[in-house]
Parts: C-alpha cells; structure tokens; sequence
C-alpha cells in the first residue's frame, strides 16, 4: 500500500534550512521527504548512584499546513518522570500533571481552539508516548522531559542505562471490534486492549538517519574515586567526567554507560517533606560484608508459565518473581529464560542457550519477561525436560540450578515426573507455585526429585517471602534474616523491605518515616557463617528530591501492578500519590498548553516512525509510503502483524484522517485483559481421574511419602560434613518440600513430619536441627516401609498402573 506525500518546492527547503541549521547532522533533507522528529538530546548528569536526566525533542513541521506529531518513545523503567516544559518561538510552558482524563480533554481543547500544546502519558513503566500539537508549518517545537532515577550498582561498577527506541512487541489476543484507542500499526486485542499505543511504525533497516542523537553526562563521583568508565554500544568521546556520544550515532538500541568506583561508601539519607517536615523519604544504603563462604558459579534455567490459566494477578505476580530471580545472577553466573505455554519461546537476543549473565543480558532477560501474557495451554514436559537436558552439559565446577514459576495445573502429573526422573542428575529443582488453589501436591513432589524449593505463592502479598527464599537458595546471600531500624523516626510503611544482603550489591533500603531524623539507621542480620553481623548509618538530612521522587516511582510501580492484578480499588491512591509527589504514572499525564492562538484548529496528524533496533533482521515489507519520488519502506520483524495505513501529508483537509487516540480512549490505563481460554493439546484421559484427596501422592500416598522420606534421609547423610550454613539450608528446604506434601495428608501417622517441620521453621541451633531431622526421618521411613510390607493400609486404595505403562 502506497500513501504519497506533497514534495517540497525550493522555497520549503529553504525555510526548513534556516530551522534547522545549515548542515545539521542527522537533518533529513532529501525528495523523500522530512519526518517531524528532527532531534534527540539527552543531557544526564550521574551523581554517586543517582541519575538527572533532560530529554529533550525537536519536532519540526516541513509541510504547509499546521501539524500533530505523535512519539512514542522509551524511558528507563526505574526513572520517575518529574516535569515538562514547551517551547516555540520564544515561549517557554510549563507542564502541569493531571489526572490523565483530564489532561488529554485540556489537550484536545487546546488543539481544536488552535493553541500549541503538548501531553506526555505512560503506557507501559518503560513505554511512553508524547502529543505535540498546532506546530506551524516550518517550525520547531522542543519538548523537555525531567526525570530522576537510580543507577544500578554491582561488584564496584555502576550501571547508567538509558533506551532510545521502542522495540516491536508480539501482541496476542484476538482483534477488537470498533476504532482503535492509538495509531500503532498493531490492533487492540482481548488480552493487549492498548496494542495500537505501544506499536509505532518501523523504519525500513539501512534507512538514512532521520533523527540527529546528541548524548551527554556528566559524572560526579561525590567523593569516590571514579575509575574505568566504558560506554557498551556506542561509540563516545571523553573529556575529564564529560562522555558525550560520537556524532552520526543512531537511536537504534540502548545507551549504557558503566562507571567503574573506588571506595563505595555506605549513607542514610533523610528528605523531610515541605513545609512542615513532619513526614519524609530515606534512603539507606549499606555495602555487603565480605562473604567468608565461596560462592561456585552457577547455571540457572528459568522456566514461566504463561499459559492461559496464568491470567491476571498470577501472570503479574509470575513475572515479577522471574525477573527478581534474573536479578539475583551475577557476572560469573550462566543463565537461561524460557517462556512456555503450548509453544516454547526465548527473549529475542538471547536465544535458547546458556548465556553469561551480564548487565546487558539480564537487562534483555527482565525486558523479555515484562511482556509476557497469557495465552495457550500448559505443555510443561518439554520445556522443563529441554531445561533439564541444558543444565546437564554443564560442567562440575558449576551449581546446576531449575527454576519453575507456573501454577502447576496439568493433568500429566505423573508422566512428568516419571520421564524427568532419570535427567534430574545433579541439578536442583525448584518450583514457584503462583494460584489461589496451587497443584501443591504436583509441584511438592517435584522439588522432592530435584532437592530444591517448593514456594507456594497464594497472592502477592505472599510473593517477597517465597522469593526471599529461592533467592537465597539461588543467590547465595551473604547475609540473611536482614532487619532495619531507626533512632528517632517511626516506618510509616513496614513493607516489602528485603531481608537479604548479597555479595558484590549494597543494600539499598527506602520508605517513608514520621518524626525528626536526627539520630542513626541500623541494619542487623545473621551472616552464611551462622555469625551476628550489623551495620550502624548515622542520618544525614538533605534537600536532595530525587531520593523522594525515586521512592514515590517504586511505590507508584507496586501499586500499578497490585491494580493490574484486579485490585481496581486502588486507581484513587495512584492518582493521589502521582498529584502529591510531582512523578508522572499511568493514571496521569504532563500536560503544557500555550495561551497563544496560532492556528485555525485544523491539523494534520502523524506517528514517527522508530528505528528499527540494531541487531533485528528485517522482514518482507508489511507496508510502502512514498515520500515524493523514491520510496521508503516500513519493516518489521517476521512475527509483527501488519502495520495500520499511515496517514498521507498530501491529501486536502477533507480527505479521511486517522485520529489518533480520538473517541473512546480510556482516561487511565486499560482494564486487565480478558482472560484467554486454555488450549487443550489432546482429549482427556478420563480412566486415569483421581479422587482430590490422592492429588498430592495419586497412589498410595503413605508408600509414596516413605519412599520420599527415605531418599530425604539418605541426602542428609550425604551432606553431613558441609559447613553450617549449607546444612542451614539444606533444612530450609527439606522443611518447604515436605510442609507441600503433607498439605493435605491427615492421621497420626504423619504428626513426626508435622512436628519436624514446625521445628525446622522455627530455627535455632543447626546442629540440634540436623541431628532431630535425621533421626525423624531415619525412623519414618524405617517404621512405615515395614508397615507397608507387611500390612497393606485398606484405607488407601490399590496401586494402579500409570497410563505411560499400559
């Protein structure tokens, strides 16, 4: 499909010259036509672990007729988003945040009664989307986005990481009937009722560069001695603390910077709130003790469900645990994410190997899994068997490591565990069941094979605690049990504090407190050595904002996914918490609107184009424009649904206009998709039904639980000479995996397991622990095999044959 666009006469050209400078890189000048987006600058200026950041785009209106250039761009997902301003011809506005309906009505009024104006909303925590509107023909409107946001720090490096262009998103789901509430080339869907916002236009790969990209930061180390400091995917110049970004780059992929620092410190920070500084925001920062226990590296599977049963707060909850568990991996680990449901998928630049767990690749990792939906059916042997199978080639030297995150619900229980049973080898298996009514039983027994986990997640309230635990079995922590107090002040919020220190990453802690900060922080918890440890911070008070409008993004993120979750009762605190703290959310927007009339209301509206990101194979063209004589053609990947028509700059006023975000557009975000069917891949099979109370050992379950008992016994042997804290966590998991499988068992035949596990989960002495576990279990298994050998228990019933074996 060809749209045409009105050429420009020598006269535009001319004019477009003097707007945008004689000779300015990265200016698309040619018959093909211009594209509104004409510069990116990005001014960041690196503070110790904290990042300021000026965004600032030039639009420029080549044509004749007033325009609306529509942007959909990407930020940094931890960044808080604290201020606009516009400006053309000489008129600087500022920004003010609303609640998002009634930003975009101020916006649309504006536009229609012909004043230039401006509106910034967030899509997605990373996705964003701005709406210049009335810019006249050959001018130039500049819109400046503030942000504020925390470097990530790790193993004496700091990581500054700021995305330059949205990249194509699958989107599934069945079309939506009626007009779409955007203009990306996707349509709405059932299950991504937003598709057509966070999909612009690709550029044909090999395209001359049609946006001029300036980079600058600068770093202040605060007192620390900054050393190494490299730039990963693009070429730059450095003079003194100044990096900037080679002119010519393009906006393809992301820019990261890592800062190499001496001497990190650790810091309390208190932030009171004006006026009255009643209330306030800290912040706490402490670095790890040196960890007197050696951490092999590791080679960790991850596998996520999202298959249809995994909709809503379960598929929020799933992905928020798999990221937390990428996060955990460090630079001499390997990893691998593997997404299932009937079919098995990989992030798009990782592939299905082991790869080494840098920043960029954990980065791609918790990207990946960001979008991932529900969908399909639940195929759980393959991927947990090829997962299996990729861990079994690793060397000696490295822990082998499964994690499943899934709700379980799978009818081949049994079949799994039998054919996976033989390639467990060395590998530890862990399971992260996520459903109000978990297949317990299933993932109990599975985690029996493999020696790990199981961590039932029933909401999200319960997800920190499970994933405190994974994570320690996984990551290793250098400190556990973590606590924190304070002298003077009082928690306002007691929440989702973590409970570990890891090695190579300082803790870093914030919240809101009452009271005045004049005294100290105090960090106390218990080292892998099985030694008290703390760490005293003395309270600085400082008028330093970004502490606080970091605080309030995190918290507007907990919320936001809490209300995707189902939890809609919480719109009016997001929007209250946004208005209060200045930090833009999906509930809100920025919005600048100039006093001045400059046109008659009438626009013609576009979508820029994005860049297709470096490293992305081009696909059959789904979609031809026609600048003037020679063409461009719009490219996407081969799994990117057609893109919708494109609007033509040629036409006359009264032909068709797509209008973007026009009619029916939500005021805030959209309402959890609904939720997909779950795909059957074959007919039940009805002869193999059990009764629910055998769910969790289908046969006889005292027979089946000895035989888990015993094999538990044995491990415990094995590991009788390992160091405290490996026996310590041993215990912890041998409490979880059998706490699972006597969920449902009931008799007195099981209350020494009951009472072992209550025992476990208590704590105290490792050695009293190991001792009484060992013998519980010695005597359990010893006990009921010989009660099963001699007398069958009528209240069970027979054996049967697993359906694999007929």
């Amino acid at each position: 499909m060809t749209f045409s666009i009105a050429p420009m006469d020598v006269s535009e050209l001319d004019r477009i010259g003097r707007v945008a400078g004689e000779g300015g890189v990265g200016a698309l000048r040619t018959e093909r036509g211009n594209l509104p987006l004409e510069r990116i600058d990005v001014r960041a200026a690196v503070t110790g672990l904290v990042g300021r950041v000026v965004l600032t785009t030039d639009f420029v209106n080549p044509h004749d007729t007033a325009l609306e250039a529509t942007y959909v761009f990407p930020l940094p997902d931890r960044a808080a988003v604290t201020g606009m301003t516009m400006t053309a011809d000489g008129r600087t506005v500022e920004a003010e945040l609303q609640e998002r309906g009634a930003a975009r009505q101020q916006y649309d009024e504006a536009i229609a009664a012909g004043k230039r104006a401006s509106i910034a909303e967030e899509e997605r925590p990373d996705v964003f989307t701005m709406r210049v509107g009335n810019i006249l023909p050959g001018e130039r409107v500049s819109v400046a986005l503030t942000l504020v946001g925390p470097l990530v720090f790790e193993d004496g490096a700091a990581t500054f990481r700021f995305p330059l262009v949205v990249a194509p998103r699958y989107v599934p789901g069945t079309p939506l009937s009626g007009e779409s509430v955007g203009d990306g080339h996707a349509q709405d869907t059932d299950q991504v009722p937003d598709a057509s916002r966070i999909t612009p236009p690709v550029l044909l790969a090999g395209f001359p560069n049609p946006v001029r990209l300036s980079i600058g930061v600068e770093v202040d180390p605060a007192g620390l001695e900054l050393g190494e400091v490299r730039s990963s995917l693009h070429a730059v110049n450095q003079e003194g603390n100044l990096i900037t970004v080679v002119p010519g780059e393009r906006a393809d992929r992301d820019f990261v910077l890592r800062l190499v620092y001496v001497g990190h410190g650790s810091a309390a920070v208190c932030v009171p709130d004006e006026p009255d500084g009643a209330e306030g925001t800290y912040q706490v920062t402490v670095l790890p003790p040196e960890s007197v226990a050696p951490v092999r590296p590791r080679d960790v599977v991850l596998l996520l469900d999202r298959s249809g049963s995994m909709h809503g707060w379960k598929m929020v909850a799933a992905r928020r645990a798999a990221a937390r568990i990428v996060d955990t991996l460090t630079a001499d680990d390997r990893f691998a994410v593997v997404t299932f449901d009937h079919e098995v998928g990989h992030p798009e630049d990782l592939g299905a190997g082991l790869v080494p767990a840098t920043d960029r690749n954990r980065y791609r990792a918790v990207e990946h899994l960001a979008g991932v939906q529900a969908r399909g059916g639940t195929e759980l042997l393959a991927p947990i068997r090829d997962g299996l199978g990729l861990l079994g080639r690793s060397d000696d030297q490295r822990d082998r490591t499964l994690v499943l995150v899934t709700d379980g619900q799978v009818g081949n229980e049994d079949q799994i565990l039998h054919d996976i049973a033989p390639l467990v080898g060395r590998t530890r298996v862990h399971a992260v069941g996520v459903d109000t009514a978990v297949n317990a039983g299933f993932l109990g027994r599975l985690a029996a094979t493999g020696a790990g986990r199981c961590e039932l997640v029933e909401s999200e309230d319960r997800l920190d605690d499970a994933m405190e635990h994974i994570q320690r079995r996984i990551a290793a922590p250098v400190v556990t049990e973590v606590v924190l107090t304070a002298d003077g002040v009082s928690f306002v919020d007691e929440s989702a504090r973590p409970t570990a220190i890891y090695p190579g990453v300082p803790l870093v802690v914030s919240g809101r407190y009452r009271g005045e900060a004049s005294g100290s922080f105090t960090v106390r918890g218990r080292t892998r050595d099985e030694q008290a440890w703390e760490a005293v911070v003395p309270a600085v008070v400082r008028a330093e904002p970004a502490i606080t409008a970091q605080w309030a993004r995190s918290e507007l993120r907990r919320l936001e996914d809490a209300y995707v979750a189902g939890n809609s009762g919480l719109e009016s605190t997001i929007v209250s918490t946004s208005l209060k703290f200045g930090v833009l959310c999906r509930f809100t927007a920025f919005v600048a609107v100039d006093s001045e009339v400059v046109s008659d209301g009438t626009v013609h509206r576009v979508v820029q184009p994005v860049e297709l990101p470096a490293g992305w194979e081009s696909a059959p063209p789904v979609q031809a424009m026609s600048f003037g004589a020679p063409q461009f053609m719009v490219r996407a990947p081969a799994n990117m649904p057609l893109a919708a028509p494109a609007p033509s700059f040629g036409a006359p006023p009264s032909a068709p206009m797509p209008v973007p975000f026009a009619g029916g557009a939500p005021a805030g975000p959209p309402p959890p998709p609904a939720a997909a069917p779950k795909r059957r891949s074959a007919p039940a099979r009805t002869g193999n039904a059990q009764p629910e109370s055998l769910r969790i050992l289908p046969d006889n379950g005292l027979a089946d639980l000895t035989a888990i008992v015993a094999t538990e016994a044995g491990r415990l042997r094995d590991a009788e000479g390992l160091p405290a804290y490996e026996r310590r966590d041993l215990l912890a998991d041998l409490a979880s995996r059998l706490d699972t499988l006597l969920a449902r068992l009931t008799g007195p035949v099981y209350e020494p397991l009951r009472r072992l596990v209550a025992g476990l989960l208590a704590g105290g002495d490792v050695n009293a622990l190991w001792t009484k576990a060992r013998q519980v279990l010695d005597e359990f298994a010893q006990t009921k095999s010989t009660t099963n050998s001699s007398t069958p228990d009528e209240s069970t019933p027979k054996r049967r044959t697993s359906f694999w074996r007929r």
